[in-house]
């Protein structure tokens, strides 16, 4: 459950701005905004989703700064009444929007905050994802750094030993690790963020045309920061969120509703089929262990990509400013 979660972390106080009122769009701007969001998707050749706790509540999973979210409660000495546990909550409807956005090449990267691994059950590829503070379902090896998918909740949050072997010997991919021990992922206030996994969410966050916010306030950082990366270079930054963002003054585009609404209008603008949950795609419900490393080749790849889009777009901004002299 997200209060156990919550429970488990060390004591930090400064959480944010919490208990913000939420506010509605009507459904004329809704669906107007939609319209212009999906016509912005259309026209962009690099979209990267930055997903926070509100794209999970319909999973009954509770956010944390939300008017009912664990940290906002906590704060009044309460709990939320609606709390499932991680084993039992399945892919939301945006979870599997996303899988159908990338599928149909609309969507290129998607950087998370979430430790709740519902991307991961969606069947969504790791190659396709950043997770800047771990995954609930995520055993990581001390010694070797791979990681492994686990059926169920690890029994432990802030990086703490599960005190079992490295799982290298089970999966056909790569060398065994030997007198490994596996611990959890899922980072606590003060660890670092995951190297990998942090450079992959700045480079595809700096080169997109379009970053899309979905179900977070930005509050924390450096992951909240993240969608402006690509602010400089021309790039837009919309906004889904029912409460105001740390960003909304940057914001090109801010839409007030649920996800899931906003989600289910654009796939169906973009002409996209949202598939519905399946087990027999979801990792954690597989007979046999599969692992969840990002590869080492991708980051490098992808990291020349990178310096050649900067390179060139440095170019561009040279010859405008030179034109207009």
């Amino acid at each position: 459950m997200s209060c156990n979660y919550a429970d488990g972390l060390s004591d930090y106080d400064d959480k944010g701005i919490l208990g913000a009122p939420e506010s509605f769009d009507s459904d004329e701007e809704v669906t107007e905004k939609c319209k212009e969001l999906a016509d912005w998707i259309k026209q962009s050749g690099h979209v990267v989703l930055h997903t926070g706790a509100g794209i999970s509540t319909s999973a009954g999973i509770p956010d944390f700064r939300g008017p009912k979210g664990v940290w906002t409660l906590q704060e009044k000495g309460e709990k939320p009444d609606f709390n499932v546990s991680f084993d039992d909550a399945k892919p939301t409807k945006t979870h599997m929007a996303i899988i159908a956005l990338i599928e149909s090449g609309y969507v290129q990267y998607v950087v998370s905050q979430n430790i709740d691994g519902l991307h991961l059950k969606s069947g969504l590829d790791r190659k396709y994802l950043s997770e800047l503070h771990g995954n609930i379902y995520i055993e990581q090896c001390k010694k070797c750094r791979r990681q492994f998918v686990k059926s169920t909740a690890v029994e432990t949050v802030g990086q703490k030993s599960l005190e079992r072997p490295c799982k290298s010997s089970l999966v056909t991919k790569g060398r065994s690790c030997r007198s490994g021990i596996l611990y959890d992922n899922v980072l606590d206030w003060e660890h670092d963020l995951p190297e990998k996994d942090l450079e992959m969410a700045v480079m595809h966050s700096t080169i997109a045309d379009l970053n899309i916010a979905l179900g977070t306030t930005l509050q924390i950082v450096p992951s909240g920061d993240l969608p402006l990366k690509n602010l400089k270079r021309g790039g837009k930054l919309a906004v889904c969120n029912l409460q105001p963002t740390k960003h909304n003054k940057k914001a090109n585009l801010i839409i007030c509703s649920y996800v899931d609404v906003v989600l289910s209008k654009v796939c169906k603008l973009l002409g996209v089929e949202i598939p519905d949950y399946s087990e027999s795609t979801d990792p954690t419900k597989q007979s046999s262990p599969s692992e969840w490393t990002i590869v080492t080749d991708n980051v490098n790849t992808f990291h020349k990509q990178y310096k050649t889009h900067v390179k060139e777009t440095k170019v561009e901004s040279k010859a405008k400013k030179t034109k207009y002299k």
